[in-house]
């Protein structure tokens, strides 16, 4: 719809395709209904994935989270910035859907929803080369077709590989696909111990990888009954790399807590299980002691404990490793990770070098971003440099 909208209002005759029968359904779920549209940091290759990382900083600098925000404006479009320059409409999603059609209809852009397409050709004719997109209302002919069509995550929504597949029948590259976004699970024999923890929460310094592939992240951590969520798990996820572990600290504000530990004994007459809640959930303490081999010393006294048995508890809070066996896949996930080879891809614009004419924009190419706002602001940035790029006719 963005590419579309600034297409059509730089006087380009546009047709949008689109399959679903429902305007902008990822649009209307993100965000718990109100659309995390952006992110203020997300103004460069910082806080984004890719194979290619120099790619996305292009039409990330020349459109910027301020440049969205007077768009809102300009349609009185309320909104509140929630947690880490994470910015959130006041009242629903629908703002944003209906933001974007108002800016489609400013364009005059012709619309097909509900329209299936069965394939797409490219041919050499009299007037130039032109695709052929064989759809269910009919067969569609442009000098120019945008692939905007998103990736994978999220299928309950209508949400496929097509673009994959199209750039795969153009000769185009694709970057490994997969969850990301996504909550981590974890075999039946490593994850029964933490069951009864289900439900608990709280911020950790989490990490995986190392060198260049290294992610790390400070953020609330969930336990489920089947792994990891949370914002902190969605975040790494992007990174995990299957075998890998991941390295948790559950007191991330301490940076020596076997140290705070050992201090704290003197005179201290609290038992370590009630010592340790200024930390961790309650209820988390009790399971976290039993599962470390330590569920006998909860009840003793803090002053009471030996220091080796402090010095082993740090370590287990602090350096938490465990192996994920998987990810939840793309019905949890909220984005695609890989995608379109962006080598293959001109960087002003999104055009495929060895396909004059073909552009690929949004999640479908291989860029990445962060949780909370970051792929929305990819999606308008690569959106406009895409419709400004496209030319009213083809050489």
């Amino acid at each position: 719809m963005m590419a579309a909208a600034v297409a059509g209002q730089r006087g380009l005759r546009v047709l949008l395709i689109d399959h679903a029968t429902k305007l902008g359904e990822k649009i209307r779920i993100s965000g718990g209904g109100r659309c995390n549209f952006t992110n203020l940091e997300a103004t460069d290759g910082r806080g984004f994935l890719s194979a290619n990382p120099a790619y996305c900083r292009s039409a990330l600098a020349r459109y910027t989270p301020q440049d969205f925000l007077r768009l809102l404006r300009q349609h009185r479009v309320s909104w509140h910035e929630k947690h880490r320059g994470q910015l959130f409409c006041d009242t629903s999603s629908e703002a944003i859907i209906n933001l974007l059609q108002r800016e489609c209809e400013a364009g005059s852009v012709h619309w097909r929803m509900g329209c299936q397409v069965h394939g797409v050709t490219r041919q050499e004719t009299s007037a130039g080369v032109l695709f052929e997109v064989a759809a269910g209302h009919g067969t569609v002919r442009a000098p120019q077709l945008v692939i905007a069509t998103g990736g994978m995550a999220l299928p309950q929504l209508g949400a496929t590989d097509f673009a994959l597949q199209l750039a795969r029948q153009f000769g185009l590259k694709v970057v490994e696909p997969r969850p990301a976004l996504v909550p981590l699970t974890f075999p039946d024999e490593t994850w029964l111990r933490f069951r009864p923890l289900a439900g608990a929460a709280l911020e950790v310094d989490i990490a995986t990888g190392s060198g260049r592939r290294a992610g790390r992240f400070r953020e609330d951590l969930l336990f489920t009954h089947r792994g990891l969520s949370g914002p902190a798990v969605l975040q790494i996820s992007s990174y995990w790399e299957p075998g890998q572990p991941l390295r948790i600290a559950l007191v991330p504000e301490e940076s020596d807590l076997a140290a705070t530990l050992i201090a704290a004994k003197a005179g201290n007459r609290q038992q370590l299980g009630h010592y340790l809640t200024q930390w961790l959930p309650r209820r988390l303490v009790e399971p976290w002691l039993i599962q470390a081999g330590l569920a006998e010393q909860a009840s003793k006294r803090m002053a009471d404990l030996p220091d080796r048995v402090l010095r082993q508890l740090s370590k287990d809070l602090q350096q938490w490793q465990i192996v994920p066996g998987g990810t939840a896949g793309y019905r949890k996930a909220e984005v695609m990770r890989g995608g379109v080879d962006t080598r293959q891809l001109e960087q002003q614009s999104g055009q495929a070098k060895a396909v004059p004419g073909l552009y690929f924009i949004g999640e479908a190419v291989d860029v990445t971003g962060w949780l909370g706002g970051y792929n929305f602001q990819w999606a308008w940035a690569s959106a406009v440099a895409c419709g400004r790029a496209l030319r009213s006719s083809m050489p």
